[in-house]
């Protein structure tokens, strides 16, 4: 449930109730606080805005139906294959139609997007798309380009105030309404309440859950958990999406090996030199993620070794065209232009999330979400690639006008000062950190790129055994996401997209709909599987 702030007694209440705080700095939670200009938001944010998002380290681009050979309704269908029968097809159709605008409203914002000589976009093809519609910069680098120019405009908007540092661990407010924010200081025991007339939960995904994942540390579900502990409900929280390529070179997280170099003609091998996507696809190395994630996975499984061979397709150029590739290849010792590059699935994006409506409202009053941590059913099982970007900033601008549309005229945009000298420090405790190490152990062992009964019933046992030696709420709720995603995978018998039972291998017509559940059925089915485990 939310808390009230009467129970916790933090060392800071904000004098004025905010008119907005948005929880979390990535693309989503900036994006909205600047369509909300002029009225006055916080944005609340673990890590310096722009270096804890997962959004900064997107490589592909974003996706838009911009030239004269594509569609709306081309890029819409491919959403809809994709996503394997049971994506919300509205919300599809209104996302893909926005897209363009909002690709303007980037450039506009100072987003540097590759254009040609005549000032025309560049365009790309990646993975399951019909067209070459992914907007890219520099070939892997748009996401730091597009947080770079939103970083700028958002430190330039006077109604905006930015607190980096904090960790949102609850929600206050009582029965189904949200009221505010209760963060803690990284680092520090001290709690802070953030009273507010509306909450928007853009907090990112759930990657760091996993052993191993491209996602940074603080993408780690607390968002997801918060909202479940105060009665959200969660949708599609068993679709995981693992990328197929990242580099396997012993880092964490890991860099990831965009799929850009594939729709530029890179292909699969293993160690004999065999490209094994023959026979497993018509569409070879761009089939969708998840075919690919479990075809490397095999491969690797089975003693073969799984290899990105890019040197004849990029070779030389592959320096200038994709430096953020290149430069974590070279820090590993490996020189792309002539060696292969190790690869192995890592878990990349949450299909799943907390419900939300197509103006990004969640089951609870008072509370919005956007981007990787809300499930608006734009994905369905499987994201297309380069699709979250254009999510992101979709429904944060939907977001922005739906609370501007309900609010009244906001007031100047005016906080008190905070004192923000660090308090006392939080005791560092080995076997919370023993705890996450066993979450993120189990859930990339038993809730992976494959999963059986057995498999997600001990995960589950594994889990709550942890959960019992941790102490911060901000740990128990990395418990309770990676809970959450197990019991809803337990819950779907059969396979679809990014979520593939071994035991149930084969995708029922039956189930093709979305999956809906709460904390009170995700204990409930924890309850059941420790009792057959």
């Amino acid at each position: 449930m939310a808390v009230s702030v009467e129970d916790f007694a933090p060392a800071y209440i904000g004098k004025d109730v905010d008119d907005v705080v948005i929880l979390g700095g990535g693309l989503a939670g900036l994006f909205c606080a600047l369509k909300l200009s002029p009225r006055p938001v916080t944005v609340i944010t673990n890590a310096p805005i722009g270096q804890g998002a997962s959004s900064a380290w997107a490589q592909g681009g974003i996706a838009a139906a911009i030239s004269e050979q594509d569609s709306v309704e081309k890029h819409r269908d491919d959403t809809l294959v994709a996503g394997c029968g049971i994506c919300e097809e509205n919300i599809v159709d209104q996302m893909t139609r926005e897209g363009s605008d909002r690709v303007h409203d980037l450039l506009s914002y100072g987003v540097p997007f590759d254009q040609d000589l005549e000032g025309r976009l560049q365009l790309s093809r990646e993975a399951a798309h019909s067209q070459s519609r992914v907007v890219r910069v520099r070939g892997d680098m748009a996401g730091r380009a597009i947080m770079d120019a939103l970083i700028v405009a958002v430190r330039n908007t006077p109604s905006i105030r930015v607190l980096e540092g904090y960790i949102g661990e609850s929600f206050l407010g009582g029965g189904r309404y949200v009221t505010g924010v209760l963060a803690r200081r990284r680092g520090g025991i001290e709690r802070l309440a953030f009273p507010a007339k509306a909450v928007v939960l853009a907090s990112g995904g759930i990657g760091h859950l996993y052993g191993m994942t491209t996602n940074p540390h603080e993408a780690n579900g607390h968002g997801l958990a918060m909202a479940a502990r105060a009665g959200a409900v969660i949708a599609d929280a068993e679709f995981v999406q693992f990328h197929p390529t990242a580099l396997d070179v012993g880092k964490d997280p890991a860099p990831l090996a965009t799929e850009a170099l594939r729709g530029e003609g890179a292909t699969l091998v293993n160690k004999a030199g065999e490209r094994f996507m023959e026979g497993i696809h018509p569409d070879l190395e761009l089939a969708p993620r998840d075919i690919v994630a479990r075809a490397i996975h095999r491969e690797i499984a089975e003693g073969r070794g799984a290899y990105l061979d890019c040197r004849e397709a990029v070779g030389a150029k592959f320096k200038d065209e994709f430096p953020t590739v290149f430069a974590a290849a070279n820090s590993a010792g490996i020189d792309p232009v002539k060696d292969l590059l190790p690869v192995a699935p890592a878990e990349h994006y949450h299909m799943g999330g907390v419900l939300t409506d197509a103006n990004g409202r969640t089951s609870l009053d008072g509370l919005w979400a956007a981007g990787e941590v809300a499930s608006t059913g734009a994905h369905g099982a499987n994201r297309l690639a380069s699709n979250s970007l254009l999510e992101a900033v979709v429904f944060a601008a939907r977001i922005a006008e739906d609370i501007q549309g309900l609010m009244p005229t906001p007031r100047s945009a005016f906080w008190n000062a905070m004192d923000d000298e660090p308090g006392l420090p939080s005791q560092r405790n080995v076997e919370e950190r023993e705890a996450i190490s066993v979450l993120r152990d189990t859930l990339a062992k038993n809730v992976g790129v494959e999963r059986d009964a057995d498999g997600l019933k001990s995960a589950l046992a594994e889990i709550t055994k942890a959960e019992t030696i941790c102490i911060r709420q901000s740990i128990r709720n990395m418990m309770t996401a990676g809970k959450i995603i197990t019991a809803a995978a337990l819950k779907r018998q059969e396979s679809r997209g990014g979520h593939f039972r071994s035991d149930f291998p084969n995708a029922n017509p039956d189930k093709a709909k979305r999956s809906y559940t709460t904390l009170k059925e995700v204990e409930a089915i924890t309850a059941e599987a420790l009792e057959t485990a």
